[in-house]
């Protein structure tokens, strides 16, 4: 069954409760574990994206050689550095830095900016044996790409799991032969992964369940708009909501704050940055 994301949909489905008399905590930790020594931006807009969504207190993780500027940049963050291969990747040299962050975390962002899919493989295999049992994961980019997830793997998290691909992830992820229709893309990803999926205006569960949102235009086809997204989830999950909740109200929120910036800017040449200053904005009309 194929439902029509609306705000009515979202409003009936509220996210939990947030306690006014909790502190940060009752809001969960996000911890976002990517970039390389040329690419800690992807991981600046999924941390502050799940920030901008309500979650209560961000890690992040990057190259070593950006670390301290994007500490600087992110105010708000704890920032940990990562070693890097001579290429400036992050490998898997870097999972021993990670692993004691995954134990406080609610929810993880893993991918975003990360490059060189074999020194990638190894990392995010080595991340995901390692992470809590509790954790909801938001697999993106190359994370998604580079081959570590076997059988295993997808046994012990994939009903914790939103995969985040777009259109040539997902050929990827389907050996090259994807459906054109984005739904039937999207569902058949969720089939062979066995994890939720939020592909462009498509959100499909592994039981089959199936969403679409009418939100959003072109504009959001920008560098940095699905770290948003990424993040986004990642920060609803944070809160409580489950893998299936996330994907879709991070979808939607992601899509009208893109709405929201093509009626002021227009639909082309708004930035990925600019959209994290709407996600709250709209989160709040929907939760009235």
């Amino acid at each position: 069954m194929n439902e029509v994301v609306s705000s009515q949909l979202l409003r009936d489905w509220p996210l939990p409760d947030v306690d006014d008399d909790g502190g940060k905590s009752a809001r969960g930790t996000v911890v976002v574990i990517g970039g390389a020594i040329d690419t800690p931006g992807a991981v600046l807009l999924a941390g502050l994206a799940a920030l901008r969504v309500g979650a209560g207190k961000l890690t992040l993780a990057t190259a070593a050689g950006t670390a301290a500027t994007l500490a600087v940049a992110v105010p708000e963050s704890a920032v940990t550095p990562l070693p890097v291969t001579s290429s400036g990747a992050l490998g898997a040299d870097a999972v021993a830095e990670c692993t004691p962050l995954l134990e406080g975390a609610t929810a993880l962002v893993l991918g975003p900016g990360m490059r060189d899919p074999d020194q990638t493989r190894d990392l995010v295999r080595g991340v995901l044996q390692a992470v809590g049992e509790e954790t909801t994961i938001v697999l993106d980019a190359l994370a998604l790409t580079c081959g570590a997830i076997d059988e295993e793997l997808r046994a012990r998290i994939g009903k914790r799991v939103v995969a985040t691909p777009n259109r040539t992830e997902a050929s990827y992820l389907l050996d090259g032969d994807a459906p054109d229709d984005d739904l039937e893309a999207a569902r058949a990803v969720a089939s062979r992964l066995g994890t939720v999926v939020a592909m462009r205006s498509c959100i499909v569960s592994p039981d089959g369940r199936a969403w679409v949102d009418q939100s959003g235009d072109s504009g959001l086809g920008t560098s940095g708009s699905g770290d948003v997204l990424a993040g986004a989830i990642a920060g609803l999950a944070a809160r409580g909501a489950s893998p299936e909740q996330s994907a879709v109200w991070g979808a939607h929120l992601h899509a009208e704050a893109g709405e929201r910036l093509s009626a002021r800017i227009g639909r082309l040449g708004y930035l990925a940055r600019e959209l994290l200053d709407e996600l709250p904005q709209v989160l709040t009309q929907l939760e009235r």
